[in-house]
């Protein structure tokens, strides 16, 4: 672990890696901290508050640059381990490390244009000068997310937001990639010793969510978190924050199945290209993505029976890939079978068996709109899909209306159906996908990652943008206050 400027051995469980493509366990053995690794990195990180939250713009955004830099350097050995621990392609894995330091070089950009006041009311008869700024909030818990070992995780989106902020930040690593987690924390924390700041600002322990975690989000010091994985642990980690003395805010990303509405037109012009397009985006990176398309809906006909057959061609054909973890592939092949349980769905296509020790066989399945209901809603993290069969454009925004908040929604269509269908859809989702795919989230100022509930437990933000900043920091206002 990384505790301020100290590596350091936890004392509890000893977990390893394991290569999904071998199940083989990787070396070194890891172990989880406890209570006093949990005290004294949140102890450093209050320590660090005052001192680095007076840390000019520039300061922080050539500690966010000089992170990024390491990080690059690394990038080969970073990529090499991570691809041993997660099975991802060393192709992906070489494009999430850029885009990792490509959003600590955003934020840092956004430092140096920022204003430190936002608004100015000036003096005069109405009373004296009132400027209006934004403050950190304190020391940040960062859950690092399975499905993205750079992007998502030690050095990923939250941390660097929260760093940007002016906040020190305590990241709790994921169990499924420890050895590039440790990688990463330490080039994080010899950023911070180079750039002189306390070396409480950054930390990074191992741990399970149910102890360690919910003891770093109950700690009295930490004043919010950022989390990316299951609906399950986000609402646990909700629950203990709201139940606190001092309630914090969280700022988790769960679960969402991006609906995707192929209107009629769309249908008629162009079914064998959007089915190309549509099993690329499920299949790709497994399906294990948090923007993967894993409803669809249609009104049924001889066109929608065309990109069936297409999808189903293309799904048949998918070879299959390692998933992350070994329980994460066990997950998904319970997800499907409780599909292929149900009485009204019908599996229509299965992907090759992969030769991986925990392997992801894609499906496409498909239902009628009149037996689709909430409990087909649920996510089956990976490669599948359910394709909802609708007699016509009332009844899918009929079913619209009834679906749970959503990171993305895709609308494939244009003319009168698209614009009675857009109301619906802005209701839905964080953000809209017109006539693409939802997977792959270009990280900029005007992206929205985020979503209703229960997509994210605030619908108000994003944590792919430069508006992550804002999470982690709180209005105030100066009145008369001299310059």
């Amino acid at each position: 672990m990384v505790i301020g400027f100290d590596r350091v051995a936890g004392t509890g469980r000893a977990i390893t890696a394991v290569d999904p493509r071998t199940g083989e366990n990787l070396d070194p053995e890891y172990r989880y901290g406890d209570q006093s690794d949990v005290e004294r990195a949140c102890a450093l990180a209050e320590e660090a508050f005052d001192a680095y939250r007076a840390t000019s713009a520039e300061q922080r955004a050539a500690f966010l640059e000089s992170i990024a830099a390491k990080l690059d350097a690394l990038s080969g050995v970073l990529v090499e381990r991570a691809a041993a621990e997660t099975g991802l392609p060393v192709v992906r894995l070489t494009g999430e490390v850029g885009r990792t330091t490509g959003q600590l070089r955003l934020f840092a950009g956004d430092l140096r244009d920022g204003e430190p006041f936002t608004s100015v009311d000036p003096a005069g008869e109405g009373g004296p000068e009132i400027r209006q700024g934004r403050v950190p909030l304190g020391p940040v818990v960062v859950f690092g997310a399975s499905n993205f070992p750079f992007a998502f995780s030690v050095a990923g989106g939250d941390t660097a937001s929260a760093l940007a902020a002016g906040c020190p930040v305590v990241v709790k690593a994921h169990d499924a990639h420890p050895g590039t987690c440790e990688l990463v924390g330490a080039a994080v924390s010899e950023a911070v010793r180079e750039a002189g700041l306390p070396e409480g600002v950054f930390s990074m322990l191992y741990g399970d969510g149910p102890t360690l975690g919910i003891a770093l989000v109950t700690d009295p010091r930490v004043r919010a978190v950022g989390f990316t994985g299951s609906r399950k642990a986000g609402l646990a980690i909700a629950r203990a924050a709201a139940g606190r003395p001092v309630p914090i805010p969280v700022y988790a990303e769960m679960s969402s199945v991006n609906p995707v509405f192929l209107l009629p037109d769309a249908l008629a012009a162009r079914a064998g290209e959007l089915a190309e397009g549509f099993a690329g985006s499920v299949t790709l990176g497994a399906g294990q993505f948090c923007t993967n398309p894993g409803l669809v809906f249609a009104v049924r006909g001889a066109d929608l029976d065309a990109f069936l057959d297409a999808a189903a061609k293309a799904i048949e054909a998918d070879p299959g890939a390692p998933m992350l973890t070994p329980g994460i592939a066990r997950a998904y092949a319970d997800g499907v079978a409780r599909l292929d349980r149900h009485p009204d769905v019908e599996i229509i296509a299965r992907g090759r068996e992969p030769d991986a020790a925990a392997g992801c066989r894609a499906a496409l399945a498909a239902v009628d709109a009149a037996h689709f209901g909430p409990d087909l809603q649920e996510e089956v993290f990976g490669a599948c899909s359910l394709v909802v069969r609708c007699d016509d454009l009332d009844q899918v925004i009929a079913v619209a209306r009834g679906l749970e908040g959503q990171l993305t929604a895709t609308i494939h269509g244009a003319g009168d159906d698209a614009a009675r269908l857009l109301p619906v859809v802005e209701r839905l989702a964080g953000r809209i996908v017109w006539d693409g795919w939802p997977t792959g989230v270009r990280v900029g100022h005007a992206m929205v990652h985020g979503g209703p509930y229960p997509a994210t437990s605030d619908a108000r933000t994003t944590s792919v943008g430069s508006l992550a900043i804002e999470r982690f920091q709180r209005p105030i206002a100066h009145q008369g206050t001299p310059r």
